[in-house]
């Protein structure tokens, strides 16, 4: 019961319905207290509800029960985040690294953590390290290293240590404003010429050595196929002494901007031929910005114009990879380059450059929107893969052989065929039936129970599907379970001779074990196997049955009127049958 609850819950989650997988885990975590998969299972529904309260309740459950289990600990981590309490979520992901070292979703989740823990230490520092940090941002190599007069000094490990000190606290700054490179560096840095003395003699005596590698940060946001508004960058002092040419150069940008925020503004209202003009005006100004390339793709895929959208995103991510712009941009391009992928796509194989894609802008930068439509294209894939191999035909004759290496006793090759015509023909009943047969045959028990259930699934009215069932359970020595199969399959079909002899042998074994007539070594095997049954573990911390079972031993007039309760005679019998209760 605790795994088809956690089924269903799996299946609401896999849906997008959370709230529904909330109430499946919590059904299964009643059956299944100390299952610590399902804790873990209700931690992400409640953390995708944004209920990061509750996630990280869960989160802490499942890492109490199974303290070795790596994934644990990347839910605790994701709860942490959501209430923003980064220092612990930092802590969280590291705990889980040392379990798991090579695990990639730790591995993305503590970057995430360590860049919003970063972040909140600069909000924390005031406003001017929101400034200071975009001035040594992860462009200010590139600025640096392209200036004659501060090329130089990237070949100095000093200035090089002090630079990427100022970029983990913006604030370092003050104790380096007396190094007169560091103020010539600063100028650079914010388009603003600042004398001073020395400093170009500084710069001609490195210049000559190879430029340093710039380096690049990996954000936290998250990014979808929608034009999303960017937050507009802090006014610049006014340059001093500036050439025509890079005079030029910046009235460009900002009318580039200027015809962005105007596309941005015709994409809201839906006007997208206006909102491409606007955008390919920016391109034509500015084709150092790639968001003006990916705009122009999401207009183009919101249009239906799949191959502009496309090119225009290829163009991004190479572009993107000249300039070293920041892996959300390039990742950006990827989705969006995979979404209008997705739209093309007509059959199975046609899937699969989308996949790739989504593939590569998760490397990028790893974010839910990129992930659920990676998880989308894949379901897509495997369904269109089905419907193309669907042959109802050739299912008919793989079955068949199956049934030949049956009768041949060649359970294994029976098994294979019997497969294939599953994958011909999901929905045939008959073939779930008797590969459940050969399962129980070479005594898989569990794959067996899966395929009965199934077939009844696909064909509640088909007697064989209970046949298989209940054999299994009968096997299983599941005999209140199996009892209760056959007498189902009899409301279909009263006459089955193979559903009333499986209720005749069942209720044999059933009054074998009311009637004390195990063997020691049967008694206790049954018992064991009782105590792992998730009914009878709660039938026996129910406290009304305690007492009940008290009452059996002490006091025989209280033990008659529980007798007279149908409910509580059921449960005793299930006790009885398990093993657990032995009447004299």
């Amino acid at each position: 019961m605790a795994d088809e609850a956690k089924a269903k819950g799996n299946a609401a989650f896999a849906a997008g319905n959370f709230t529904d997988a909330v109430s499946h885990f919590t059904e299964a975590i009643n059956l299944a207290t100390s299952n610590h998969v399902l804790y873990s299972n209700r931690s992400a529904a409640y953390a995708s509800l944004n209920k990061f309260s509750e996630a990280l309740s869960d989160a802490e459950k499942t890492v109490e029960l199974k303290p070795d289990w790596s994934k644990g600990y990347s839910r605790l981590g994701a709860a942490h985040m959501g209430l923003h309490s980064y220092n612990d979520a930092v802590s969280a992901y590291k705990k889980g690294l040392e379990i798991d070292p090579n695990n990639e979703p730790l591995k993305s989740g503590l970057a995430d953590a360590e860049a919003a823990l970063a972040r909140s230490s600069r909000s924390r520092a005031g406003p001017g390290a929101d400034l200071f940090g975009e001035a040594f941002g992860p462009e200010m190599w590139v600025k640096l290293a392209n200036d004659p007069t501060t090329r130089g000094f990237l070949q100095q490990p000093d200035f090089v240590k002090m630079l990427q000190d100022i970029q983990k606290n913006p604030n370092n700054l003050n104790l380096y404003l007396s190094d007169q490179r560091m103020m010539q560096a600063f100028g650079v840095l914010l388009n603003v010429k600042i004398q001073t003395r020395g400093a170009e003699e500084d710069a001609k005596m490195a210049e000559g050595s190879s430029r340093g590698s710039p380096e690049r940060k990996r954000p936290a946001a998250s990014e979808s196929d929608s034009i999303k508004e960017e937050k507009r960058p802090e006014p610049e002092p006014e340059p001093m002494d500036l050439s025509e040419e890079q005079r030029e150069k910046r009235d460009k940008k900002a009318q580039a901007q200027k015809e962005k925020e105007a596309g941005n503004a015709a994409y809201k209202k839906k006007d997208f031929e206006t909102a491409i003009q606007h955008y390919t005006k920016a391109i034509e100004l500015d084709d150092e910005d790639i968001s003006f390339l990916t705009n122009r793709a999401a207009v183009y895929l919101e249009m239906g114009k799949y191959e502009d959208c496309i090119k225009d995103c290829d163009k991004a991510v190479e572009r993107g990879r000249e300039l070293r712009s920041d892996f959300k941009m390039i990742a950006r391009a990827l989705t969006r380059k995979g979404s209008a992928l997705v739209k093309v796509a007509k059959c199975s194989k046609d899937y699969e450059p989308a996949v790739e894609t989504f593939h590569k802008a998760l490397t990028e930068h790893r974010n839910p929107d990129t992930l659920k439509k990676l998880n989308d294209a894949e379901k897509a894939k495997k369904e269109l893969e089905q419907q193309e191999y669907f042959d109802p035909k050739i299912a008919d004759e793989e079955r068949e052989k199956g049934n030949q290496y049956f009768k041949e006793q060649n359970y294994p090759e029976a098994v294979k065929h019997y497969t294939e015509s599953l994958k011909r023909n999901p929905k045939d009943p008959k073939a779930y039936s008797n590969r459940a047969a050969c399962y129980t045959k070479l005594g898989a028990l569990p794959e067996g129970l899966k395929d009965a259930e199934k077939c009844i699934e696909l064909d509640p009215r088909f007697a064989k599907g209970y046949t298989r069932k209940g054999a299994v359970q009968f096997f299983m020595k599941e005999y209140e379970k199996a009892l209760e199969t056959y007498q189902e399959g009899l409301r279909h079909d009263p006459q089955n001779p193979e559903l009333l002899d499986g209720v005749r042998r069942c209720v044999e074994q059933i009054n074998k074990a009311s009637r004390g007539d195990l063997s020691p070594e049967e008694l206790k095997e049954r018992q064991a196997k009782g105590m792992q049954d998730p009914e009878i573990q709660n039938i026996l911390k129910d406290p009304v049955m305690q007492q009940v079972l008290v009452d059996l031993q002490e006091n025989p007039k209280a033990a008659q009127d529980h007798m007279r309760n149908p409910l509580v005679m059921n449960k005793i019998q299930k006790l009885v049958s398990a093993g657990i209760v032995q009447m004299r």
